[in-house]
């Protein structure tokens, strides 16, 4: 192992960084905290670190002063907990210099090594070295923080490019983010049409429709077969396939565990409620699928009441046989939800007292800084505008809120003062 870890070494340091698209994300460097870099594979962990590593270099610190190493290198097997000592011995023996001075280590994919984390917390103790380690499991890299790293890390969450970052991909270059000519504003909606169908996902930018489908496909097979049936042992992947084509091809909609079994029963296919709930954790915890519960004081309420279900990239939904045109309001309300979830918001929707749905509520610090948001494909029929105003009125009366928004995909008014309706070209944009 040790050979290994020496080629590594070198092989890290000969290599040029890769150019790459800084994301707009911030990662602070905190002395005696680990930085957490988690997200589903293929969302950017890897580069984001390579990002972080530029911005090192560009301060002044020297390429060996940095070490990467990535656990699913096949050469690394099989490493085991008492292998991470000879990483430091290693590294020490090349740069022995470096001992006394401040030193990067950013460990890909760490979860795979059972003990991680008591390797994390020596060296946080013992030497002058940051860490920066990434995973794309939320449980196992949470559960382990909440042990051995208590207080001692602070965690990045990834995901596949937002609308900016896709514009500024495609070299799609504004001038501001607030003001737009009618130029501008075409280009802009005919690039969100794009987004909806291509997704985030740096790697099929640039690829054609087929072999994006294909690969956003295997992105999706790996998640199920690594990511969730190799890491929990699952034997009924029959299930757990429906389970993950059902939510796929029904976003933004409340899900139901026991309507689901029924299902599955009606279908010939055998499964338990618990390994569903189960299945459900697992693809959750994989960044496959985010669960948004009802807001309500009361925890019997949140409890008894299905969760809404939404899917990390709208690319997955299009390769998996969900079209806009079945319900392309479901597509643009997933997109508003990845948007406030990407901005460390955490959603809850609504229901009035008649039983009317408002699609988020986002908590403030205090009752004041709380605000509604709705989502709706258009508002050009008076019946729809109507209908959708109303909903928001009734949640504002009950909730205490004073002005909402209404997120369509291309209508705009901003004539009611308590509620605007922004185009979500430009609220993506804006927020």
């Amino acid at each position: 192992m040790e050979n290994v870890l020496d080629l590594l070494i070198d092989d890290f340091h000969e290599r040029a960084l890769p150019e790459l698209m800084p994301r707009n994300q911030s990662m602070p460097w905190v002395q005696g905290k680990a930085a957490v870099v988690i997200g589903m594979r293929r969302a950017g962990k890897t580069w984001f670190c390579f990002q972080k590593m530029q911005e090192l270099m560009a301060e002044g610190v020297e390429k060996e002063r940095l070490l990467y190493i990535n656990f699913e290198d096949e050469r690394l097997l099989p490493f085991t907990a008492q292998d991470f000592k000879l990483v430091l011995d290693t590294y020490y023996r090349k740069f022995p210099a470096f001992k006394n001075k401040r030193c990067y280590l950013f460990l890909d994919e760490i979860q795979r090594i059972e003990g991680w984390d008591k390797f994390v917390r020596r060296v946080l103790d013992t030497e002058q070295i940051s860490i920066c380690v990434t995973g794309s499991s939320s449980k196992l890299l949470s559960s382990e923080i909440a042990t051995s790293l208590r207080g001692r890390s602070l965690t990045t969450e990834i995901f596949p490019f937002s609308f900016l970052e896709f514009l500024k991909f495609h070299q799609v270059n504004l001038k501001s983010t607030h003001r737009f000519g009618s130029g501008t504003r075409a280009i802009v909606q005919n690039q969100l049409d794009h987004y909806t169908k291509i997704g985030g996902f740096p790697e099929v930018q640039t690829l054609d429709d087929e072999i994006r489908r294909q690969v956003l496909r295997n992105f999706l097979d790996v998640v199920i077969l690594r990511d969730v049936v190799e890491r929990y042992t699952i034997r009924n992947i029959a299930a757990l396939r429906a389970l993950i084509r059902h939510i796929m091809s029904a976003p933004a909609t409340r899900f139901s565990v026991n309507k689901f079994y029924n299902s599955l029963k009606s279908q010939g296919i055998a499964c338990t409620k618990n390994n569903l709930y189960e299945f459900l954790d697992h693809v959750m915890d994989a960044f496959l699928f985010y669960q948004v519960p009802i807001h309500s004081r009361s925890e019997k309420v949140r409890r008894v009441n299905p969760k809404k279900m939404y899917v990390i990239d709208p690319g997955l939904l299009d390769v998996t046989s969900y079209h806009m045109t079945a319900d392309r309001g479901a597509l643009l309300e997933n997109l508003v939800y990845i948007h406030l979830r990407r901005q460390g918001l955490a959603p809850e929707y609504y229901v009035t007292q008649s039983g009317v749905e408002v699609d988020f509520v986002i908590a403030g610090k205090d009752r004041s800084k709380r605000r509604l948001i709705q989502v709706c494909w258009e508002m050009s029929e008076p019946a729809t505008q109507k209908r959708e105003v109303n909903a928001l009125l009734s949640a504002m009366n009950e909730l205490g809120i004073n002005r909402s928004t209404i997120v369509t995909w291309f209508d705009e008014d901003y004539s009611d003062k308590r509620i605007d309706i922004v185009p979500s070209w430009k609220w993506l944009l804006a927020e």
